[in-house]
């Protein structure tokens, strides 16, 4: 049996949310998730345990940790423009 792609869940009084363990479990999470807000929807990335385990290798760069965020900036800002004109259309 396949899971939901979509799931309702509750948020507690603290703003809390718990992701159901059948979705934690198939994503292979550890402790942290990345929580983007591209205006509408908001979503979740999951972190891995060791993230810097997984890229070990990943980036075989000279540049500064300042030049390679330089570089990525323009592009997220980019991105989330994109993803804010999408979702206005997707209202209409």
């Amino acid at each position: 049996m396949g899971l939901e792609a979509m799931s309702m869940l509750e948020v507690d009084r603290k703003g809390r949310i718990m992701l159901p363990k059948k979705i934690r479990d198939s994503v292979a999470m550890g402790q942290k998730v990345l929580m983007t807000n591209a205006g509408d929807p908001l979503k979740l990335i999951p972190l891995p345990s060791e993230p810097l385990r997984v890229l070990h290798g990943a980036f075989n760069t000279k540049k500064s940790f300042k030049k390679l965020r330089r570089q990525a900036e323009p592009a997220a800002q980019q991105e989330r423009e994109r993803s804010q004109i999408m979702n206005a259309s997707d209202r209409e």
